[in-house]
């Protein structure tokens, strides 16, 4: 049985193809609506079950309304003869009818959309924010994208539930005793339609504030959690600055801002519930007060009385769960729209519709006449650039920090889109083929290497996630990763190629973190390599070793080296002095040193050329 709920919603399933691009509606309603569109049954259910609850709920009034009528008659034994299948059958459906609703409700609630919902709403967010591009992540905390990930799927899913369990539920329930009490006497009705009245003007005066509240304590939240991950994920620069005291300052900053959100939101619910409290008792008097006087006046008889009376008391009681419930939605409200200004934002760079598969058989690239300026900034980093890397040719491009190198490798690898010209690879221009098919032709090297917190072999395999054991560890071989990779051990007891790296890597050095990251890229054995400051982390004897390794990797791969270290490219094929976003110089090693240029003498300072100079003037 409750498998049978457990299973109703899959969980992970992809979004549907219609928003894949453009992600969840950006509208609040729209935004709700999306997902519970793909759980319509489970929610039709729940309403259901939840209106079911409140008839049942009502005949208990009902039936104590009944047992005074039969206490005052004239002659009980006569009215119980006449009226005890009635009496029964409405007990038992408050004896076996409302637990088996219950069940079905709790079934319903707890066993489908409380596990399936809530990860199916988590999933689709993540898949699609996991999509975005690259400049995407750079321009936000990653733990307060997490966060609103995570408390955007749990606000969603309570928003719903308490709505059909409370809303739904006092509406008709409500519903049901107004229309009973008013069966028996219109004028008991009146406090009660007054009370729906004001509840209803309460509500409306209320409920924007609550949101609008609630979602500045979201915010505050999300900003707490984004500085505290902040913190945690650079610990070693605030220990090696001494600054544990500044952080201090940082956080509490950011927690006495949400405090005093919170604090505000807090002042508005207690007047929320003030208020309230007072509605209900005027509900439960003026019933009481109408019901007296019409029985005093021979108007209605006591049975009456009894049934209009529990019921109003009722109606306040749950008005003032309902409460609790509304502020709870309300605040979740605020979650949302807070998470939707990160889950509800079309992806920036998207394959066309007729986007086909990069298929690379030569490895020719071809920069033609390409221009491109970043985001928020008014300075070019290229203008009408060309470049016509040959196949299997290795490049090596050179030149001062800011002058255009890894753009052009982050440009190849299509993290941002050009503002003119195009970038072909074997013909094909890189901005009518999907994304993934690109990234897959070119191994990448990076300078700041960044490693998942799994296994050694997880890690490796990344590259090529089919690889069997044995050439995980050749490509660690390759790379000189091996000579460490044995003596690992992490702090689960772990070791070897099982030890995990720890989050970014930061259980190994440098070095070791870039040799694990020439394995990867190693086992992949893409076409293409992009190198950039592949090997700047690593020592004069493991470069050494490692170089050698490299010409047998970069046989018959077209390659794009970037290094300030220039040793490490002086064997290529053609070197590219970049400067301001153009080629200012081009040649081998030897062409370039005979030109006395910019290479040169950046050749000269690096092998040692100026301290002569500097030693005569001492």
């Amino acid at each position: 049985m409750f498998r049978f709920f457990e299973k109703l919603l899959p969980g992970a399933v992809p979004p549907p193809q219609r928003v894949r691009r453009s992600g969840p509606p950006n509208g609040l309603l729209a935004f709700y609506w999306h997902f519970i569109r793909q759980a319509k049954p489970v929610f039709a259910a729940m309403f259901a079950t939840s209106l079911g609850i409140a008839l049942l709920d009502t005949l208990l009034p009902v039936l104590i309304g009944k047992l005074v009528t039969l206490v005052e008659a004239p002659q009980p034994r006569a009215a119980l003869d006449a009226s005890w299948p009635a009496l029964l059958a409405i007990a038992l459906a408050i004896l076996i009818g409302r637990p088996l609703v219950i069940l079905l409700d709790s079934l319903v609630r707890h066993g489908a959309v409380t596990p399936g919902f809530t990860q199916m709403v988590r999933w689709q967010s993540h898949w699609h924010v996991v999509r975005q591009s690259w400049p995407f992540f750079q321009n936000d905390f990653a733990g307060r994208i997490a966060n609103r990930v995570m408390q955007t799927g749990y606000a969603v899913r309570e928003t719903v539930t308490s709505a059909v369990r409370s809303v739904w539920y006092i509406v008709s329930f409500g519903t049901l005793s107004l229309a009973i009490i008013a069966a028996a006497d219109w004028r008991l009705a009146i406090p009660t339609l007054l009370w729906w009245i004001a509840y209803l003007l309460f509500l409306r005066w209320f409920v924007p504030r609550m949101r609008d509240k609630a979602r500045r304590s979201s915010e505050g939240h999300s900003a707490l959690i984004g500085r505290i991950v902040d913190s945690y994920a650079n610990i070693l620069t605030v220990k090696l600055f001494a600054r544990a005291s500044d952080e201090d300052a940082y956080v509490v900053q950011a927690m006495d801002e949400h405090r005093r959100r919170v604090s505000q939101h807090m002042r508005l619910t207690t007047g929320f519930m003030f208020t309230l409290a007072v509605m209900n008792a005027l509900l439960v008097v003026g019933t009481a007060a109408t019901g007296i006087f019409l029985w005093m006046t021979g108007e209605v008889a006591a049975g009456v009385v009894a049934t209009a009376l529990p019921l109003a008391w009722q109606v306040s009681n749950m008005a003032g769960w309902v409460s609790w419930e509304i502020a709870g939605i309300f605040e979740n409200i605020g979650t949302v729209q807070e998470g939707m200004q990160t889950i509800a934002v079309p992806h920036q760079l998207v394959d066309r519709d007729d986007a086909a598969r990069l298929e690379v058989t030569r490895g020719e690239v071809v920069f033609r006449s390409v221009s491109f300026t970043y985001p928020n900034s008014t300075a070019p980093v290229l203008k009408e650039f060309h470049l016509t890397v040959r196949p299997g040719e290795r490049i090596g491009l050179v030149g001062r920090s800011g002058a255009g190198k890894s753009t052009l490798v982050n440009l190849l690898l299509r993290f941002h889109d050009i503002d003119d010209g195009a970038i072909l690879i074997d013909g094909q221009n890189i901005a009518g083929v999907t994304q993934e098919s690109l990234r897959a032709a070119i191994g990448v090297v990076t300078q700041d290497t960044s490693l998942l917190h799994r296994s050694i072999a997880d890690i490796i395999r990344y590259g090529r996630p089919t690889a069997t054991d044995e050439q995980v560890h050749a490509a660690a071989g390759q790379a000189h990763a091996d000579e460490f990779i044995g003596s690992l051990r992490d702090w689960m007891g772990r070791s070897g190629y099982d030890a995990h790296a720890g989050e970014r890597g930061v259980k190994l050095s440098g070095g070791q973190r870039q040799r694990v990251a020439l394995a990867r890229v190693v086992l992949k054995d893409a076409p293409i390599l992009a190198l950039d400051e592949a090997t700047s982390a690593l020592d004069s004897e493991i470069e050494a070793a490692i170089q050698e390794q490299l010409d047998t990797l970069m046989r018959g791969k077209t390659v794009i080296a970037i290094a300030h270290r220039l040793s490490t490219i002086a064997r290529l094929d053609r070197l590219l002095v970049i400067d301001q976003g153009r080629i200012v110089e081009q040649g081998t090693h030897a062409q370039l040193l005979e030109q006395h240029g910019l290479y040169a003498s950046l050749w000269q300072r690096q092998s040692g050329g100026f301290l002569g100079a500097d030693l005569e003037s001492v």
